[in-house]
Parts: structure tokens; sequence; C-alpha cells
């Protein structure tokens, strides 16, 4: 998976692979093996090039910061993916969406069930990718047509979680 991240205003591209026992990363061309382990809620106790990093994670409403030791970062992180597919339906509000995976990940639980009533940007399923867990949300106001993830699964980028109509 692709991402593209910009810390203090500095713009990067992070790709991210799951390895067997680790993440290899690309920073910006340069390939780095990442440990990770969730020590606790929003914190993350990373192995690099066998140096520990802790890293929090901060964020409010509108900005997002890690926290690296003492030092305090902005982030936005953005899926190039998630946002060519969010652009493409922008303003298209009939007939059945599909809600989709945005990373590969496990499916945590589900928020809603079928037949549940929705809002638009509501929660409908959680997903962990690298130990962090993202709350698909549905992309328009409407009723659970149809929930095709089930805690404990493995789903992969683009993969349907859902059919909200």
């Amino acid at each position: 998976m692709t991402y593209e991240v910009t810390v203090d205003g500095k713009p990067h591209r992070l790709e991210i692979e799951k390895a067997e026992d680790a993440w290899m990363c690309r920073l910006d061309g340069q390939e780095i093996r990442v440990d990770a382990i969730l020590a606790r809620r929003d914190v993350l106790s990373l192995l690099v090039d066998g140096r520990s990093y802790e890293v929090k994670r901060e964020q409010t409403a509108t900005d997002l910061h890690l926290w690296v030791g003492s030092t305090r970062y902005g982030v936005e992180v953005r899926d190039p993916r998630s946002l060519r597919s969010r652009r493409d339906g922008a303003g298209d509000e009939k007939g059945p969406k599909k809600v989709v995976a945005s990373m590969p990940g496990r499916v945590v639980r589900l928020l809603v069930g079928e037949g549940a009533e929705v809002e638009a940007g509501q929660g409908i399923v959680v997903v962990e990718a690298m130990k962090m867990q993202n709350e698909i949300k549905s992309p328009k106001k409407g009723v659970v047509q149809k929930l095709m993830a089930t805690p404990g699964a493995t789903v992969n980028a683009g993969d349907v979680l859902a059919i909200v109509e």
C-alpha cells in the first residue's frame, strides 16, 4: 500500500508491505525494515535498524500529531486510492454504494448490522492495519443492505465490506 505523508510541511511517499515477521517500508525510495507493536492505544513501539522508538498519536478533530520521544510532528496522511474513489463518487447519492477496504488488514469488529440506518460518514466496519484500527465509514446516508465483512477475516485494499443503499 502506498501513502502520501506530509510531516511538518515536507511531503514524503511511503510504501508499506507486510513481510513475514516485520514490515518492509520504502520511504522516498529508501528501504527500511520496521518491527512494530501496538504498546497501548495510540502508542506504537518501533524497532528500526536496531534502534527503538516510541511513537504516540495525538489527534484532534482537525489535526494529527505524532510524538517521537519528546519531539512533536504535524502529520497528514493521504491514500491516493481512497481520495480517487471519493472524488469519483462525489455528489452521486443515488443507488447502492459499496463500502470498500482502503488498506489490507483484519476486520476487528462490525459497528452496525444489516438493515441498520446509517448517516454519511458513520462508521460501519473497523479494520486493523499495522496495529492501528481504522474505522471504515459509510459513503452516504441510507440503509446497510448487505455486510460482507466478518470479524477476524483478512481483507485486501478494495475488497467490498458492505453495501449501503
